[in-house]
């Protein structure tokens, strides 16, 4: 399974992004799903994850309501809705397929993961 992250890009502080993510070679099965992020010198973090359902998630503290995770299976589908972006928000940020039916924040909890789109956020 290969999972394609885009939609990132350059924008100010203050502006919003809408990342996308899908797989190819079959649909997204009924695992979690979420994104993770890795800025310039740092480790890769938890971002946001969301169940098959659709109908739950978790967000990281640092973009709790900024940022929102949505997924549409029948489209194959993952996205994250990113607002009032932040510099600190510059990262490359992957999607990624668990290998869990429930929420998963942890990396070692993913077993698909996507090439990342870059995010920068100028002040």
């Amino acid at each position: 399974v290969q999972l394609q992250a885009y939609g990132g890009g350059l924008v100010q502080a203050g502006g919003f992004l809408r990342l996308s993510c899908t797989a190819s070679g079959r649909t997204f099965s009924k695992n979690a799903m979420g994104w993770f992020r890795q800025a310039p010198g740092k480790g890769r973090e938890f971002v946001s994850t969301i169940l098959w359902t659709g109908g739950i998630s978790r967000t990281a503290d640092s973009v709790q309501g900024r940022f929102t995770i949505s997924r549409d299976n029948a489209k194959n589908m993952l996205y994250l809705q990113m607002d009032n972006l932040k510099p600190e928000d510059t990262a490359v940020y992957y999607c990624a397929e668990s290998r869990e039916k429930v929420l998963s924040t942890a990396i070692n909890e993913y077993q698909y993961w996507g090439q990342g789109t870059k995010v920068t956020v100028s002040s």
